[in-house]
């Protein structure tokens, strides 16, 4: 089986591939001073839930914006799994050139993202990822990574609002009653989730206008859930995108 590691700055996302289908997938929270030793603890006792160990996973594969923690996931594979894990990086092939006027500024997990949405709906496409930040990333008609667009993320703007306002409270992200909030709460939940609803539909509306076309648009991100439904644009919600795109990198460098 094929490990796929995708290293987020909140979470970190496990998936164990046979061949094409997923067989299990796990999520943990990121600890950027994790030792190679705690992530392969980590990952023994996460594959004992499911009944698999070290042996059953052949080969692997990391995406990281955490820097320091892709040399630990790097010795994790070698001590514990007996093999090199690749790294996204400028040696993998991806199948994808990148028109940036620095392409090595490009985070891996856009990249990933990237990749996998081409496979699925060809070009043109965009993949919206609603992370620590939310992202907007654009493929061409010919499959070229073209760009995109970071904006604040949910979380970071909730966070900004609640510090810097002294007399607004914390919430949660629960389904607004309405648009119109009948309290505090209510009020900043409509604005943060409609807002970015809002915002989502602008940009890509934007970038439709820029293209020239109606591109397809797939979201993905551990708070897209809250946001598609509000959305007029976004045409699909695959919460394991980043890990389908690491196994099709995977496959595209001869393994």
């Amino acid at each position: 089986m094929l490990l796929a590691v995708d290293v987020g700055n909140t979470q970190t996302h496990l998936g164990a591939f046979r061949g094409e289908d997923l067989v299990e997938h796990w999520r943990f929270a990121t600890v950027r001073d994790s030792t190679a030793d705690e992530l392969g603890a980590a990952l023994r006792a996460l594959l004992a839930l499911r009944g698999l160990s070290f042996e059953d996973l052949e080969a692997s594969i990391i995406s990281t914006t955490v820097p320091q923690l892709g040399p630990e996931w790097g010795q994790t594979a070698e001590r514990y799994l007996g093999h090199e894990m690749l790294a996204v990086g400028p040696r993998l092939k991806t199948g994808m050139p990148i028109r940036l006027d620095n392409p090595r500024e490009l985070g891996p997990d856009r990249l990933v993202n990237a990749v996998a949405a081409h496979a699925r709906f060809g070009g043109p496409c965009i993949v919206v990822d609603f992370g620590t930040a939310n992202t907007f990333d654009v493929v061409s008609a010919e499959g070229e990574y073209l760009g995109g667009i970071i904006a604040l993320g949910v979380e970071i703007s909730l966070e900004a609002l609640t510090e810097r306002a002294a007399r607004l409270p914390k919430v949660d992200l629960d389904e607004p009653r309405g648009l119109i909030g009948k309290s505090t709460v209510e009020a900043i939940r409509s604005g943060v989730i409609y807002g970015v609803a809002a915002q989502v539909d602008g940009i890509v509306r934007r970038l439709w206008d820029e293209l020239g076309e109606e591109a397809s648009v797939i979201a993905t991100g551990g708070l897209a859930d809250h946001i598609v439904p509000h959305s007029e644009t976004i045409d699909e919600v695959d919460d394991l995108l980043t890990l389908t795109g690491l196994r099709l990198i995977h496959e595209r460098n001869g393994h």
